[in-house]
């Protein structure tokens, strides 16, 4: 079991539920090294030998006073007073990571059969879409079972897209197919979907299509089309993926309530957030990303006026030790690591949590998966130990998972 935090609100205490409208799920897929990003230590020196554990970049000072971040995320150093890193994350799937990223997106280890769901999925089903005209729930990025729906059903899954550009594949129709054709289309089909059984796997894709079917157009397409944004404004956003992060606040803007969005998708520093061996020398690279378009979107939502309706969230599957490995890199570390909240009406301090001087263990404030889940669901108004229904089983929405007060008390 990972460790509990003796400062987390207890099950039975009465945590104020958040005012947050909508989530932006920002991923790091690989494991995002905290040292050498949200919590800095002393250096090391890599090439030693042997080598010494430590930073790989120099800390500089934050709007926080007292709390420090590596140099290379110098405009979100400006913002701190919006942002929390949470150090003390900590769980122990520490060697695959497929199963780390299924516990940090369902927020519970694989379970015999049962196929739990994301955090977007329940997030989707328990607060629905803000517009009727978007869908509640979407993802850019590569689609997979950590992400989706799990028991909940396809009507809590996601509509994704890779491509900024183009928006979601089959939301637009041919242009030989007017809405006469599709009508006589749906119309032939339909006897044969009305066989299918309620709650069979047809019977959900059923519910998916007629969603899609009833969203395509171009009012819903619309969305996707960035140049409409004036290009002081993308460009402050960066590249590919400040691009995404961009077109995210544009869906929750519009009304969609959890939006997940994939960093670095073609790998810009040879091995992405998975930094063993020399993806250690060109990770500066990814930290620098992150940091333009993570301090953008703070930037934009704050004068959109969403950011205290727009929580921001930063997320990785674990963390990465402070000791090197033979070729330069870092291993995988469960014990502590960082995943960082913004905006979204918490009440914010920087950092939350201390870790060692390696970063190794939680000397204060540990928090498990459940309650980092805990404190998303309640800073977007959902009671975090209601219950989902898989069948007639009642699941929790989180595993025992207890909201960090310090983020949530009223004062």
């Amino acid at each position: 079991m990972a460790a509990r935090s003796a400062h987390a609100a207890p099950v039975s205490a009465i945590v104020p539920k958040g005012k947050a409208e909508h989530c932006i799920f920002l991923w790091l897929g690989g494991g995002m090294a905290q040292v050498d990003t949200f919590d800095p230590k002393a250096p090391g020196d890599a090439s030693a030998k042997p080598s010494r554990p430590g930073s790989y970049y120099k800390a500089i000072e934050t709007s926080v006073p007292g709390v420090r971040v590596t140099e290379h995320l110098s405009q979100t150093a400006r913002l701190m007073e919006h942002v929390t890193a949470v150090r003390t994350v900590n769980h122990r799937v520490v060697d695959e990571h497929a199963f780390a990223t299924n516990l940090v997106h369902t927020g519970r280890m694989i379970s015999g059969s049962t196929v739990y769901p994301s955090i977007g999925s329940i997030v989707a089903h328990q607060r629905s879409a803000a517009n009727d005209r978007v869908p509640p729930y979407m993802l850019i990025g590569y689609p997979n079972v950590s992400r989706g729906p799990g028991f909940l059903g396809a009507q809590s899954g996601f509509i994704y897209l890779t491509d900024t550009s183009t928006g979601p594949a089959g939301f637009t129709r041919p242009a030989d197919v007017d809405d006469r054709r599709a009508a006589e289309r749906l119309a032939l089909v339909e006897p044969l979907q009305q066989r299918f059984p309620a709650g069979s796997v047809p019977a959900d894709y059923r519910e998916a299509q007629a969603e899609a079917l009833r969203l395509a157009g171009p009012e819903f397409m619309g969305h996707f089309d960035l140049k409409s944004e004036p290009g002081s404004v993308r460009q402050r956003y960066g590249g590919e993926f400040g691009q995404r992060c961009l077109l995210a606040r544009r869906l929750v803007q519009a009304g969609v309530r959890f939006v997940e969005v994939s960093h670095n998708l073609n790998f810009v520093n040879g091995t992405g957030w998975d930094t063993h061996n020399a993806g250690q020398r060109q990770q500066h690279l990814l930290i620098r990303e992150l940091d333009t378009a993570f301090s953008a979107l703070i930037e934009d939502l704050r004068g959109q006026r969403l950011l205290e309706k727009t929580l921001i969230v930063i997320a990785t599957e674990f963390g990465r030790p402070a000791a090197f490995d033979s070729g330069g890199g870092r291993g995988h570390q469960g014990s502590a690591f960082t995943l960082v909240l913004a905006g979204g009406g918490l009440r914010h301090c920087g950092a939350y949590g201390v870790t060692d001087a390696l970063s190794k263990t939680c000397e204060e404030n540990p928090v498990s998966i459940p309650d980092f889940h805990a404190t998303i669901h309640t800073a977007l108004g959902i009671d975090p130990h209601a219950e989902l229904l898989d069948g007639a089983r009642p699941v929790p929405i989180t595993d025992g998972g207890r909201p960090i007060g310090a983020l949530l008390d009223a004062g």
